[in-house]
């Protein structure tokens, strides 16, 4: 008999061992790596922790109304210190790695919405050359002008004209935040990895993700306002599958793979 049973728990032990990842792979979820460099500590969880001159790090675990949570990574930029770039690939999309290797980054998160044939669905300026149509009374585009100057506006209160010479952007919708408010906005309630970018009020530019399943976007709407952050305006981008976040600065190390290649992407690196 107990050598029945210790053959039964041998067997469920090899067979969980084999489901686990294959449930992963289903779920499509974005592989991830947060942390500091070999043989240091982790960094402290609701603490900023400096990784180069002008770039922050940050980890926070939110938890939405309904008690889901989700550890969620923030990296906050003195543009200052940074610039910003637009990479768009549709003819050959990458995966977030090959895109750090190829813009030799210092930090990469995805951009707006795609379609099936890697075509952005909205407008895509990218060292100065445009792309697609504009949105039109909806939605929020990060965008760089000639003068190097980043905001992430609403293109409702903003509309895009091409006379501003823009040399960067990226849109997306909704906006989740504005002049610091929530917004409001008709979404469905399906739970899904985020990816944002947002300005505060000192005029820092962040990179907020949440790779896991724990998420609606009226969520993400609520948690920004009601975080610490001190965010004015704050965009939605393209989450699910697509969701990626890269960091290497100093010795802070972020790796948050999307699950999809991109043609997309809104690229950092030092000056």
């Amino acid at each position: 008999m107990r050598l029945r049973k210790s053959f039964f728990w041998h067997v469920c032990l090899l067979c969980s061992l084999f489901l686990i990842p294959s449930l992963a792979a289903c779920d499509g979820l974005p592989t991830i790596s947060v942390g500091l460099a070999a043989q240091t500590p982790t960094p402290t969880i609701n603490t900023w922790n400096q990784a180069a001159p002008g770039i922050e790090v940050r980890s926070e675990v939110w938890k939405s109304p309904d008690g889901a949570s989700d550890t969620v990574s923030i990296v906050r930029f003195n543009l200052h210190y940074v610039k910003l770039s637009v990479a768009y690939q549709p003819d050959q999309p990458l995966s977030m790695e090959d895109w750090m290797q190829k813009e030799h980054a210092t930090a990469l998160i995805n951009g707006g919405y795609f379609d099936g044939q890697d075509n952005a669905t909205a407008l895509v300026i990218s060292n100065g050359q445009a792309f697609g149509t504009s949105y039109d009374g909806f939605g929020g585009m990060l965008d760089v002008d000639a003068q190097g100057h980043v905001q992430v506006r609403s293109l409702r209160e903003q509309p895009y004209t091409p006379s501003e010479g823009l040399t960067q952007a990226t849109q997306c919708t909704p906006m989740l935040l504005l002049n610091g408010k929530r917004t409001q906005f008709n979404a469905d309630n399906k739970a899904s990895p985020r990816s944002v970018v947002a300005m505060d009020k000192q005029g820092r530019l962040l990179f907020i993700v949440s790779p896991g399943v724990d998420f609606t976007l009226d969520d993400m709407a609520t948690l920004l306002a009601k975080s610490d952050l001190g965010l004015v305006n704050a965009l939605n981008l393209d989450g699910g599958s697509s969701t990626g976040l890269y960091l290497n600065a100093g010795s802070q190390k972020i790796t948050i793979d999307s699950y999809v290649n991109l043609p997309l992407v809104v690229v950092v690196k030092e000056k």
